[in-house]
């Protein structure tokens, strides 16, 4: 603990965690390296605190480990944590989301026979689909997760009706890019490196990035349950400011993503060869169709206190899209829905004892693809101004 008195760092005294081992839930995708890096680098040490990963199979398994106390806390979808808050496709559970894990680097793709005929973006599938009697399969990984919602939100963009045009199957993420060569689908939405390896296994091909329907758009969370939260304060905010250090350390520079890369590549982890993740890690993209850019909104894991920072108006947007998409039957109080459940006091005092910077405001003005601007300022006249066909 040498050099931290003085710093805020939370240690000792009434500040010590309750507990000294955290069971940690997490998928293994690429945006899962913060929380590894935290342990890999020994912060979890530097604030008292020992973090157990648990690689998990699938989101709904880790959720209900989280709520029977089997997980201290969880990297979970965003919008699933305020599913389980609501009771939206589960038993009710009040949450509290700790931080934001990350930004951008999630993927949609499609089929490389689709592509051939033209589907290479949105407009090109909805002509595609116009003139087919068939409704095409589209998967993503969890029905209130983020993936189902930037897939419906990239398709409604484009004039496809995801309801009623589509059939849309929950497929785990690692079996995206086999479900695609082998036809039971036409296209999907998920996090790395499964995309990616859609494209170089040449089975699928990038037809939009989640960073190109919400640039900087916040991706999974740090969660617990309430009642965790409340008893462990100590513990919780010791565990955002490690995961704070480890996501400033991989954005400090391309080595430091490299050596993530290949950290999180190991069998304990993603299980897949470094290079699988590597590229999408340090923002270059191939889309298979011969299109290779760096992405100026890769995936961060920080961006100086922006990417992990738990937004009011992120909170709320993923409501207003389980609303809009009939998951949610009523608006609630989306504003004190959000206070309630993101950890605004806990993280400000983790980005106190880590030098991390504060936005000045609780919310912030995004424009997505469709052009529409999400605020967070009205968020019952936001969900109750997309079509009436894609609202409950």
């Amino acid at each position: 603990m040498t050099g931290l008195q003085g710093k805020g760092a939370f240690v000792a005294g009434s500040d010590k965690p309750e507990r000294s081992t955290v069971r940690v839930g997490f998928m293994p995708l690429t945006d899962c390296a913060s929380l590894v890096m935290a342990s890999v680098l020994g912060l979890d040490e530097k604030y008292g605190i020992r973090i157990v990963l648990s690689r998990e199979q699938s989101w709904s398994g880790m959720r209900d480990r989280l709520v029977r106390g089997e997980l201290d806390c969880a990297q979970l979808l965003y919008a699933m944590v305020y599913a389980v808050e609501l009771g939206v496709g589960t038993a009710q559970k009040s949450m509290a989301l700790l931080m934001n894990l990350n930004q951008n680097g999630q993927a949609i793709t499609l089929s490389r026979a689709l592509a051939a005929r033209g589907a290479v973006d949105g407009a090109g599938l909805a002509a595609l689909m116009a003139n087919e009697a068939r409704r095409f399969t589209f998967a993503h990984t969890f029905p209130t997760g983020n993936h189902a919602l930037w897939l419906y939100y990239w398709l409604a963009a484009a004039g496809i009706e995801p309801m009623s045009a589509c059939h849309v199957a929950t497929v785990p993420p690692n079996q995206m890019a086999a479900n695609l060569a082998a036809g039971h689908m036409d296209g999907f939405c998920a996090g790395e490196p499964w995309g990616e390896r859609a494209v170089r296994e040449g089975v699928g091909v990038t037809v939009a990035t989640s960073q190109q329907v919400w640039p900087d758009h916040p991706g999974k969370a740090l969660a617990a349950c309430a009642d965790f939260a409340q008893r462990h304060p100590n513990t919780c905010r010791a565990l955002v400011c490690a995961v704070l250090e480890a996501g400033r350390w991989i954005d400090a520079s391309a080595a430091n993503r490299e050596t993530a890369s290949e950290a999180i590549a190991s069998p304990a982890f993603v299980n897949v060869q470094r290079e699988l993740i590597r590229e999408r890690m340090l923002g270059c993209y191939n889309d298979g169709l011969g299109h290779r850019w760096h992405d100026p909104h890769r995936l961060r894991f920080y961006g100086d206190g922006a990417a992990t920072f738990p937004y009011l108006s992120d909170a709320m947007w993923f409501m207003t899209q389980h609303r809009r998409w009939g998951l949610l039957a009523y608006d609630p109080d989306y504003r004190a829905v959000a206070e309630r459940v993101n950890r605004l006091d806990l993280y400000r005092e983790a980005a106190a004892a880590t030098n991390t910077p504060l936005p000045s405001t609780v919310t912030r003005s995004s424009r997505l693809i469709d052009g529409r601007t999400w605020n967070g300022r009205d968020p019952a006249l936001y969900a109750a101004s997309f079509a009436a066909s894609s609202h409950a």
